[in-house]
């Protein structure tokens, strides 16, 4: 689902997707969705202690990074004259793709500890992510396109990456101190 919500941030930040954009942000949250948890498997119990500590606020940065900048962009008057990031391309891609797998790292550290097979899970949770990610991309554009939601839209996508990173931290118990 995480994956799937920032699908839609970026179909929204983009507006107009064409089928390589969609090919590359699809294959890249299924790859990265299918391969963290074979890593979190194969790190098994020893890594876990500290991979555990921080892992959270690592994703939560990333995520709060990048819907910050839709939100700034989108309060920018002169956003048709600059350059905006293609959240499909380059260090952006790697950053959401990483931020939204995280989690499936932990699946894997938890699968490793119950003596269960990793490959079957990992080819489901990477294809499934790979057709939500498609899906996401396309609604966020449709949105994206309405000219008088554009800006709404944008601010929203952020939020929401933003509110994405709140509900790792919170799983995380990461913000305790708020109870």
């Amino acid at each position: 689902m995480d994956a799937f919500a920032v699908a839609v941030a970026s179909g929204i930040s983009l507006k107009k997707v064409n089928v390589r954009q969609t090919f590359r942000l699809s294959w890249h949250f299924g790859f990265f969705q299918a391969v963290m948890p074979v890593i979190g498997w194969s790190a098994g119990v020893t890594v876990r202690v500290y991979i555990e500590e921080y892992d959270h606020w690592v994703a939560f940065g990333l995520l709060a990074i990048v819907g910050g900048h839709m939100i700034k962009e989108a309060f920018h008057e002169t956003k048709a004259l600059t350059k905006k990031i293609d959240p499909t391309k380059g260090i952006s891609l790697v950053m959401l793709s990483v931020a939204t797998s995280i989690d499936a790292l932990a699946v894997g550290l938890s699968l490793s500890m119950l003596n269960i097979s990793i490959w079957l899970p990992a080819l489901v949770i990477g294809l499934v992510a790979l057709i939500f990610t498609c899906m996401g991309l396309h609604l966020g554009k449709r949105v994206g396109t309405t000219s008088h939601l554009s800006r709404y839209a944008e601010i929203i996508g952020g939020l929401v990456l933003f509110s994405i990173g709140i509900k790792i931290l919170y799983e995380h118990g990461a913000l305790t101190f708020l109870t």
